[in-house]
């Protein structure tokens, strides 16, 4: 276990090294932060911090690095995330605000975070095994073809064309609509399959065969992978920090290239919907072309449950206070955003 003072000598060198891009010396870190012990102690504490491996040096005669284990404490004893100002948590709001439907939600949140973190953006647009339905349309489109609108909690919009086995006349299609509405609005998707299975019983014989089509094709609506679908902004960012990359940036274009690995990086497949903030620092990522970045990532919502996940991408020597801070305040206004569509 650290001394605090030994804690703050991290914490100094971290924040040199990620506003400088250089190693980090005693000398240095004596002029600039008020430690209030001897450049001598300043040594020795550094020498107990590379020993424990928290920080290294990259060669001969130069200063000292963080290391990811090194990060990884620092990111742990944060106090608190840097909360944005003012300005910057009007200028959110308002450019969220002008979305007009849920896939210009989550295109202008890409674009912001990119913007505001300088680094690469991924948001996840929201899951449908954890939204509930807002409502079922359906619309007729010729005497033996409809198509089915379905509608969520969150704002997503799943559209389907359905060619039916006979005619279907209006007076049915409304009366379908009608029965179906009163038993899925409001509930969750898992729930669905449960509470249609008797609905086409209860029609008359000559029109049972087109609404169990209907309860077919919004079955599998629920169940498509259409949800695990994302969207990925400010890739040239990376170029600012071609030397944070020790070999080359390719490996990590290729793996941002990969949504399945993206899928990953937001804790989709490790977590349950939770809203809580996950920071993966270097080699925690288990994809090896990503073994030299950091994923900041955390839950958005409508509601006490995440329905998707958001956050960035970019190199272990990042401002983590601030990208934490803003990519919390994104999420908190995407889910407000959702909670009032």
């Amino acid at each position: 276990m650290l001394s605090e003072r030994r804690l703050e000598v991290l914490r100094a060198i971290v924040q040199d090294y990620v506003g400088t891009e250089e190693p980090v010396g005693s000398k240095a870190l004596t002029e600039r932060h008020k430690l209030g012990v001897s450049p001598a102690t300043v040594r020795n504490d550094m020498a107990v911090l590379e020993e424990e491996g928290f920080i290294a040096q990259p060669h001969t005669s130069a200063g000292r690095i963080p290391t990811d284990k090194g990060y990884r404490l620092f990111v742990d004893k944060l106090a608190g995330v840097k909360p944005l100002s003012s300005p910057e948590r009007r200028a959110i709001q308002n450019f969220l605000d002008g979305a007009v439907d849920l896939d210009d939600v989550v295109g202008r949140t890409v674009r912001l975070l990119a913007q505001l973190t300088r680094q690469v953006a991924v948001v996840q647009y929201p899951s449908l095994t954890r939204s509930t339905v807002r409502h079922v349309e359906l619309l007729s489109l010729a005497p033996a073809r409809l198509m089915l609108v379905l509608i969520t909690d969150t704002g997503r919009v799943e559209q389907r064309m359905i060619d039916c086995p006979a005619p279907f006349g209006d007076t049915s299609l409304a009366d379908l609509r009608a029965r179906l509405n009163s038993r899925v609005v409001g509930r969750r998707f898992a729930d669905v399959p449960q509470l249609v299975q008797d609905l086409a019983d209860s029609f008359d014989p000559e029109d049972r065969g087109t609404v169990s089509t209907v309860l077919a094709i919004l079955l599998e609506t629920l169940v498509e992978e259409t949800e695990e679908r994302l969207v990925i902004g400010g890739t040239a960012n990376l170029t600012r920090f071609g030397h944070d990359f020790p070999l080359t940036i390719r490996p990590v274009l290729e793996a941002l290239e990969e949504h399945v690995v993206l899928l990953k990086l937001l804790g989709e497949a490790e977590e349950s919907g939770g809203m809580g903030m996950t920071v993966r620092i270097g080699h925690e990522n288990a994809h090896e072309g990503l073994n030299s970045t950091s994923v900041v990532a955390v839950g958005y919502g409508s509601g006490d449950e995440a329905v998707a996940k958001l956050g960035v991408v970019g190199p272990t020597r990042m401002d983590y206070p601030g990208t934490m801070g803003a990519v919390r305040a994104v999420a908190r206004y995407v889910g407000q955003i959702l909670a009032e569509s």
